[in-house]
């Protein structure tokens, strides 16, 4: 089994953002032998944890193939139980050296927590609500930065930066097993946000890894902690 470091994981899944982007993908891993090789055991090069639009083909954004992501997705990327143990099966079980917390652009779930802000806001099915219920808190908190009074005057992709902030911040304070594994060196988190039109992955928050010091990253929107 080959060890990646958290580093070198993020350098592989660049590279292959780096070829989707410029049409140029190699498709790998998605063969007959590879599908007989994975029939008993796995050694994926990161988990991610995304949205579910189904614009966020995770290995196909990232030019990856079968075994190499371990992907865990929900509306919105919202952060739960059933998520945070299946990323715990991830560092603890599969000994991912990286978790990427992926979220994008024109999010559908972020536009119904902006929408959700509004004192005569239609009531939604209660399993959307409750879904969309962690979102809110950067929508309103976007809106009161910027002096707004009404879900038109949110900017959705402050709100899609902060939501992504605050799972990642979420998602270390659910988990002693992944804060542990991150102080220890042995697991490095990115926050990224992925652009529709361009296909491309661009980091915005990053812990226990410094995306900065990797080739061929675009400039991050926040710093690395």
């Amino acid at each position: 089994m080959t060890t990646l470091t958290p580093t070198a994981a993020w350098q592989q899944m660049l590279d292959g953002n780096r070829r989707f982007v410029n049409g140029e993908p190699r498709h790998p891993n998605q063969d007959v032998e590879r599908r007989h090789e994975l029939a008993h055991q796995q050694n994926p090069v990161a988990t991610l944890f995304g949205c579910s639009d189904s614009r966020l083909a995770a290995e196909i954004i990232f030019d990856l193939g079968l075994g190499d992501l371990f992907v865990v997705r929900n509306a919105g990327q919202v952060i739960g139980e059933s998520i945070v143990g299946s990323l715990e099966y991830a560092v603890e079980i599969l000994k991912v050296p990286l978790i990427v917390v992926l979220a994008h652009d024109e999010c559908g779930a972020v536009r119904a927590a902006i929408d959700g802000t509004a004192i005569d806001a239609d009531p939604l099915p209660p399993h959307i609500w409750k879904l969309i219920a962690p979102i809110i808190p950067a929508a309103r908190k976007v809106l009161a930065e910027n002096g707004g009074t009404s879900p038109a005057d949110i900017d959705a992709e402050q709100v899609g930066r902060e939501h992504l902030r605050n799972t990642v911040a979420n998602l270390l304070q659910s988990s002693e097993l992944i804060s542990d594994a991150v102080a220890e060196g042995r697991l490095g988190i990115v926050g990224a946000n992925y652009r529709l039109a361009e296909g491309t992955a661009v980091p915005a928050i990053s812990v226990g890894i410094d995306t900065k010091g990797i080739e061929d990253v675009p400039a991050t929107e926040e710093g690395s902690q």
